[in-house]
């Protein structure tokens, strides 16, 4: 079964993924989709005017070549990957927990001292494939406090379910929850 879904002009079918017996999600996967990730960065770069922030920030794994993307067409040098586990080359990092829709068990996500230390005092400019339950968002939050910096705003490719509700975060689509035959979930 897939959703079809057209985000950024680009048409796509999204496979739908078993999360648990009577839920399923529209697997919206930028990897090894250039096209796809080129369109939605520059789509996204234009939801929030480069002079309202200073670093963009998300967190592993899915978005990192959509966040690559914004960085090289808005000309940024630096942008921040917050990682799943701490990494040899990262010192004395920072951490906060979280939970996801998609991952069981409670998640971390880190920052390097040195990544930190850029963004204290800093306007950061969160970004996501797709926000669902928004454990990751808060979680990036979360971590930007912890380094000292500031949110300015959140968005993400695709809201989905409920998430379409809120007005905290921008995004360019919209994608329902699925039961396990297929049909949306209300």
């Amino acid at each position: 079964m897939t959703y079809p879904i057209e985000v950024a002009g680009l048409r796509r079918e999204l496979p739908l993924c078993r999360v648990s017996d009577d839920l399923y999600v529209a697997a919206f996967i930028c990897f090894g989709d250039a096209e796809l990730c080129v369109a939605c960065a520059r789509e996204l770069l234009g939801l929030v005017p480069p002079e309202q922030y200073d670093y963009l920030l998300t967190s592993e794994a899915k978005s990192i070549p959509l966040i690559h993307e914004m960085a090289r067409q808005s000309g940024a040098s630096k942008y921040f990957i917050a990682r799943k586990g701490p990494k040899t080359y990262m010192p004395d990092p920072i951490h906060v927990e979280h939970r996801s829709i998609t991952t069981e068990g409670v998640q971390r996500l880190y920052l390097g001292r040195d990544d930190a230390e850029l963004i204290r005092g800093k306007r950061i400019l969160l970004v996501d494939d797709v926000i669902s339950q928004g454990g990751s968002m808060q979680a990036m939050e979360a971590l930007v406090r912890l380094a000292g910096g500031t949110v300015v705003d959140r968005i993400a490719v695709l809201a989905e379910g409920d998430a379409a509700k809120r007005t905290d975060i921008r995004f360019l689509g919209v994608i329902p929850l699925f039961h396990a035959d297929g049909t949306p979930i209300d």
